[in-house]
């Protein structure tokens, strides 16, 4: 059995982009080391209501329920987060989990990508009592649906009333557990609550996960760690210092591109 090694609480939750309350569950810049590599930072805004908003938004990328939006950043890339203008018309429940991941020193300039993951494209597997959208990575025969540069594994898992799942991660991969909603017990010891990360030991063994008192939700995050230093600078993350300067100056010449001003 592979045993949990800590249970973190979330630090206190602020507001991003355009009106997105997160709880920052983890970060690279963090003072102590929490075993996510080669995961760097998790924000999760758990679920909450918005009213009508009639302003206009901007950007292009629309993310609906259940999509995913898989952006390589490599060499550079401008982007900004805001409500669609529909989703800000009619208001609504929100939830939403940013994630970044590492890049590895060969790849850290690699040419810039999107990946838009529809609901429909991200395949759905049964684990135990419960089910899971296999987002990156690999299940069993089942591959998930965005490329990566190093072998890790996304996976949003959704269980039964008091269901109960098992999980077999390889070895080699850092394993960490974010429960989104609901109340879980882990190993039949470990109780974990809504967004709590769970950490695990670096050994082999099975995962026991099950729900109380009702459903749950959990995003699981696994992957080999990239053995290289982190630097970072606000939102650009390299290996050295100098590297930062670098990427700074590439931003302030416009090589990461422009987004347009409207009036």
């Amino acid at each position: 059995m592979r045993n949990v090694s800590k249970v973190y609480n979330p630090k206190s939750s602020h507001w991003v982009g355009d009106g997105f309350l997160v709880y920052p569950l983890f970060t690279y810049m963090d003072e102590v080391d929490k075993g996510t590599n080669p995961f760097l930072m998790l924000d999760y805004a758990a679920p909450q209501y918005f009213e009508p908003n009639n302003r206009q938004p901007r950007g292009i990328g629309v993310i609906k329920q259940g999509d995913v939006q898989w952006m390589t950043a490599g060499a550079g890339v401008t982007h900004q987060e805001f409500h669609s203008k529909e989703f800000g018309q009619k208001g609504g429940l929100f939830e939403m989990v940013q994630l970044w991941v590492n890049l590895p020193k060969a790849h850290k300039n690699t040419q810039p990508k999107y990946q838009h993951l529809p609901k429909e494209r991200i395949p759905v597997v049964s684990i135990g009592d419960g089910e899971a959208r296999i987002i990156a990575g690999e299940y069993e025969n089942t591959r998930g649906a965005a490329s990566t540069f190093t072998p890790l594994n996304v996976w949003d898992i959704s269980t039964k009333e008091d269901g109960k799942i098992t999980l077999d991660l390889p070895a080699s991969h850092n394993l960490s557990l974010v429960v989104l909603r609901g109340n879980v017990i882990i190993n039949n010891s470990q109780k974990a609550s809504e967004t709590q990360l769970v950490m695990f030991e670096n050994a082999s063994g099975a995962v026991i996960i099950k729900a109380m008192g009702g459903e749950a939700k959990i995003l699981l995050l696994s992957g080999e760690p990239i053995d290289e230093p982190v630097v970072g600078y606000g939102p650009f993350v390299m290996n050295t210092k100098e590297e930062i300067n670098q990427a700074i100056d590439d931003y302030r010449r416009g090589e990461f591109g422009q987004i347009p001003v409207e009036n």
